[in-house]
């Protein structure tokens, strides 16, 4: 399995428009991809901005393609969320899942 983790900031006036944005847009295009196996969106507030970090699990890399496409080690950051968004990762991280528990 693959963990794909990527960041993004925001007001922390705007965090809750990007964390439902992402709990209904994202999510439901992620699911609808063979090989997803799950997502975590983490989020930390420092002062007046939001830091939030993505973490999502794929099978493989061809899974992964089929959501970023075949530049896959770019984000993938939709126009609705760069409307909220004031700066971003531009490149996302890929590390094989060594250990994975669920409780």
């Amino acid at each position: 399995m693959i963990a794909r983790t990527w960041r993004g900031w925001t007001a922390a006036a705007s965090a809750d428009d990007y964390q439902r944005h992402y709990a209904t847009v994202v999510a439901t295009q992620l699911r609808t991809i063979p090989g997803f196996r799950g997502a975590r969106l983490l989020r930390h507030q420092h002062e007046d901005e939001v830091r939030f970090t993505s973490i999502t699990f794929f099978t493989d890399v061809d899974a992964i393609r089929s959501f970023a496409g075949d530049t896959y080690e770019f984000a993938v950051v939709a126009e609705e969320a760069r409307k909220v968004l004031t700066r971003w990762d531009e490149r996302v991280t890929h590390d094989e899942v060594a250990i994975f528990v669920t409780g």
